[in-house]
């Protein structure tokens, strides 16, 4: 290892022993899969002030996980999320001044970005209502399973908000479309389960006792196959949004050249010559 890996090596931590407060926090035996749960079931798992803020950071520190891979986010008691709590988050911002609010629809913005930024691919496991924030959640993650009776909106019109909210108007129309996304996005109304797997929004649907499972595999196939490369991989995804065709090529051509540069690439190379599986190290 020479000095300039010690050094980034030097910033890595691990996250299996992080003490959440404010959801669950699992890690699996080898580190490589978290399972993050939203944990107030009794109220169908709203978000307050200071959940929103520890996601945040979460997501955000995760970008100097040693271990971590990939991210199960799911919801506990049959729900995924209700969106903000009623009382703890939309009472107060009725009685907020401008620049507190601003504060708070930042503070919530961040927490999408960091969730888009972060190195590890998230796999939303929807069941029940996935609905305002909690909507919003499962579209940040870069995959989505749900369950049959998974109900799903954008509830921010009812409240007389805009659907402009945390990225929604942005992110939504690139997954199902902008004239879908915008019948959600201004009536509020709960797209189904089906609809959701229809339009895109839903990579499979599973019954619930086979979703958590389900959620669990994808995430660990993917925490076992390239880690770098597959961070290389959401990072051009996110980039190439605002990119022309000329741009995005060469950035893609300069990230495979540097995931060609790996050691990952020379073991699947040669456990292919050997005619046996690559065993990955995200190097």
């Amino acid at each position: 290892m020479n000095d300039q890996q010690i050094s980034m090596a030097s910033h890595l931590k691990p996250f299996r022993d992080y003490q959440a407060r404010h959801f669950l926090w699992e890690v699996s035996e080898d580190g490589r899969v978290a399972t993050l749960t939203l944990n107030r079931p009794e109220r169908k798992n709203p978000l307050t002030f200071e959940s929103y803020a520890e996601l945040r950071d979460l997501f955000r520190d995760l970008a100097y996980a040693g271990d971590v891979r990939t991210i199960v986010l799911k919801g506990a008691g049959g729900n995924f999320s209700s969106g903000g709590d009623v009382f703890e988050i939309i009472e107060p911002l009725t009685k907020m001044a401008m620049p507190d609010l601003l504060a708070f629809t930042r503070m919530t913005g961040d927490l999408v970005k960091a969730m888009r930024k972060c190195p590890q691919q998230i796999v939303a496991a929807v069941d029940g209502i996935c609905a305002g924030a909690g909507a919003i959640l499962a579209m940040a993650s870069d995959l989505r399973l749900a369950t049959p009776e998974a109900k799903t909106a954008f509830l921010f019109t009812r409240v007389g908000l805009a659907g402009a909210d945390m990225g929604a108007c942005g992110i939504l129309p690139r997954i199902i479309g902008q004239a879908r996304a915008a019948e959600l996005l201004y009536t509020g109304r709960f797209m189904s389960a089906a609809e959701g797997q229809t339009w895109g929004f839903y990579n499979a649907l599973h019954d619930q006792p086979a979703l958590d499972d389900a959620a669990l595999s994808l995430a660990r196939q993917i925490a076992d196959g390239p880690w770098f490369a597959h961070g290389m991989t959401k990072t051009m995804l996110n980039q190439e949004w605002a990119m022309g065709i000329d741009e995005l090529i060469e950035s893609e051509a300069q990230a495979q050249a540097i995931c060609m540069a790996t050691q990952d690439f020379t073991r699947a190379f040669e456990a292919f010559a050997a005619k046996r599986k690559p065993v990955f190290e995200g190097n």
